[in-house]
Parts: structure tokens; C-alpha cells; sequence
């Protein structure tokens, strides 16, 4: 919300050819408290002024010599990219209102004055004004904070990533229908696992040699679900050599419970397991 004084406190420019009018209005709106006021009765001023000062509300007098108030509106709309004028129109010419509104004004006062009824539209006018800004502000500072997330979002899986690669040779995210989702790391030249066109048709061959007791023990853990950590399997390569694997994973769940997938690492452990059987220890 706006509080009393943001509003006291908001800037004001009185655009009127008649020193009388400027007056008048200058001192209803001091008596009223408000301590931002600056004005000029010369429109062709009005467009530097708002320039340079960003003015919350201008109060424009239509019938001007040299550069009536419409005119000064279609300056200030080549000004203002965003669209808002914060333009309250001093007519006397009924007919006038409409096209004002029209022509971007938010608002008019009627001459001659009722000073209780230009006192209201101001200070509703002004409120609007700033609630406006204010949602402005707010926007600009949720982009910001947007793009911030997204930077630090992408280092972070960057981290993550680098982390990864090195404390395992691939990372691997599967979905519900075990359908491979990400996979980072030479996973599949190492483990001969055909891709199609897109993420989820990869396969691996049923020909590829594997131990079938081994991999029916990590495709039970799988279907049931369970976490799995540092499962070794095997498999036997073309040229009669066996190739060991070591994965661990994790199951996935929304936050109402429901299984989402699977997500974990992969590493080779083929030198690391010929190493353990040519041991004194093993012999």
C-alpha cells in the first residue's frame, strides 16, 4: 500500500497559461500539505521538465496559446515508452473530456474549481501513480532476481557436473517408464548402448554380454525401487576379456509421493577388479 506521506510527498507540475490558475491551484495543494510542487505556463517547457525530473502527476491545462494541452500530450507519449501518462487534464469545455481521455489523460478537473473535488482526484490519482511505480519497481526487481537465480542455477548444475565427471565416469537420470533422461560422460561408447534419435530410446543390447544373474539383481532393485550403492556387474567383451561396472542410484519422488525416476553415477572398475583378482591375497 501507499502510506499518506509517499503521496504528500509525491512531485507535481501545474502547466496553465494563467498565472491566476497556477496560483490557485499551487496554493490548494500546499494547504493540503503537499511539498513537491513545481509549475510553468509556458507548454512548450513541459517535456524537459518531466524529462528531467520524472514527475508523479501533471496538471495540464487543455486551451493554451502556441501549443495547446493535446499537443503537449503527444510530446510527453513519445517520452514515456511504457505508456503511462500521468496526465490530469484543468478543462473548461465539456466536450474536451473525452478527447483528453483519449489522447492519454487518466483523469480531468472541471474550471471553474471545486477545490474539495480537485483535492480527491489528485490524491486518488497520485495513489495510482504510485502504486504503479511501486509495481514497476517490483517487476524490474523480479527480473533481476530472476536472471540471478538462472546464473547461479547454471553454475551450481556447472558444480555439479564437474563433480561429478570427477568422482565417477557418467552421471545417469532415468524417468518413471526407466527411460533415460540426462546422461553425462562416455557411458555409452564405454558400455556399447545403441542411441535412436532422441534422449529416451536409448537401448542396450541384450547381446551385449552381460552377467544376467548380476543384472537381474540391479533390475530388481530398480523395479522395486530401492537405493543402490557401488553395485558391481560385468559383462563379457568380443574379445573374451570382462569389462566390471560399478553404479549406484537413487529412486526420485515428487512431493506427493509419487515415483518420478531414478538418478545416479557410473564408473568402470575393470583395472581396479583385475587388480584385486591378480593379488597374493586373492591366489
Amino acid at each position: 500500500m501507499i502510506s499518506e506521506q509517499e503521496i504528500l510527498n509525491a512531485s507535481i507540475l501545474i502547466v496553465d497559461d494563467q498565472q491566476s490558475n497556477v496560483q490557485l491551484l499551487g496554493e490548494m495543494l500546499r494547504e493540503a500539505d503537499y511539498r513537491c510542487i513545481t509549475s510553468t505556463n509556458n507548454p512548450y517547457e513541459v517535456c524537459a521538465l518531466h524529462q528531467k525530473d520524472h514527475y508523479d502527476l501533471i496538471l495540464l491545462d487543455l486551451q493554451m496559446p502556441g501549443m495547446d494541452g493535446f499537443q503537449v500530450m503527444e510530446n510527453l507519449k513519445e517520452m514515456e515508452t511504457n505508456g503511462y501518462l500521468p496526465i490530469l487534464v484543468i478543462t473548461a469545455q465539456p466536450g474536451h473530456k473525452l478527447r483528453a481521455l483519449a489522447s492519454g489523460a487518466k483523469d480531468f478537473i472541471s474550471k471553474p474549481f471545486d477545490l474539495i473535488e480537485v483535492r480527491t482526484r489528485i490524491h486518488n490519482m497520485l495513489e495510482v501513480r504510485l502504486l504503479y511505480k511501486k509495481l514497476e519497481r517490483y517487476n524490474q526487481e523480479l527480473e533481476q532476481t530472476v536472471l540471478e537465480r538462472t546464473a547461479e542455477l547454471r553454475a551450481s548444475e556447472a558444480r555439479f557436473r564437474r563433480l561429478t565427471e570427477l568422482s565417477s565416469d557418467w552421471y545417469w537420470e532415468q524417468d518413471e517408464n526407466g527411460h533415460f533422461t540426462k546422461i553425462f560422460g562416455p557411458v555409452l561408447e564405454m558400455l556399447g548402448i545403441r542411441v535412436d534419435d532422441v534422449l529416451g530410446n536409448i537401448r542396450d543390447d541384450h547381446w551385449a554380454g552381460w552377467n544376467e544373474a548380476e543384472r537381474e539383481i540391479l533390475e530388481a532393485n530398480l523395479a522395486a525401487r530401492r537405493p543402490f550403492l557401488d553395485f558391481v556387474y560385468s559383462r563379457a567383451n568380443p574379445d573374451g576379456s570382462r569389462q566390471y561396472l560399478m553404479v549406484s542410484g537413487e529412486p526420485l519422488f515428487d512431493s506427493s509421493g509419487r515415483f518420478t525416476g531414478y538418478r545416479g553415477v557410473g564408473k568402470d572398475v575393470t583395472d581396479t577388479m583385475h587388480s584385486n583378482e591378480e593379488s597374493p591375497a586373492n591366489k
